[in-house]
């Protein structure tokens, strides 16, 4: 956790019936205080495939469910993850029903590639539902690829 002098304090102005409900969710949750609550809301919205760059390498899950009974549809998701193997590190297969398989794919690469890879999965018939989910994302090589574009050649290592 960040020390005291790291946080930035702000007032914020909910309506009375929001916050009851903020403080049932918080307390169901176990947290202390409204402002961990707070700071993992705004960590989940940030996280969010939408609000990051296509270039940011991240890692997450890509969750599906789908109905198995569909014509190669089962063959045709596994050819799009043959193709993208260098982005995918694990993957879990769960039967739902006798119709109905979960399928969650751990992925780790270029948010780019990855919102590719999961929108190819979307709209293949028979897929019921399809989520990119980013839990982490790599600042460390962000930072990375910016200094090796960077053209000035006087950089010396310790």
């Amino acid at each position: 956790m960040a020390d005291k002098e790291d946080l930035t304090r702000f007032g914020v102005a909910f309506p009375t019936p929001l916050i009851e409900q903020f403080d049932e969710y918080i307390e169901e949750r176990g947290y202390k205080n409204r402002s961990e609550a707070f700071r993992d809301l705004v960590r989940k919205t940030l996280l969010e495939p939408s609000h990051l760059q296509s270039e940011q390498d991240v890692a997450g899950t890509i969750v599906m469910v789908y109905d198995h009974h569909i014509s190669d549809l089962p063959i045709r998701l596994m050819e799009l993850q043959h193709q993208a193997h260098h982005d995918i590190i694990s993957n879990m297969h769960v039967h739902l029903n006798h119709d109905q398989c979960l399928e969650v794919i751990a992925v780790r690469g270029n948010l780019g590639r990855l919102r590719h890879l999961h929108q190819q999965i979307q709209v293949q018939k028979g897929v019921l539902y399809a989520e990119l989910s980013v839990t982490y994302v790599d600042e460390l090589n962000k930072l990375a690829t910016r200094h090796s574009h960077d053209h000035n050649h006087s950089h010396h290592y310790e």
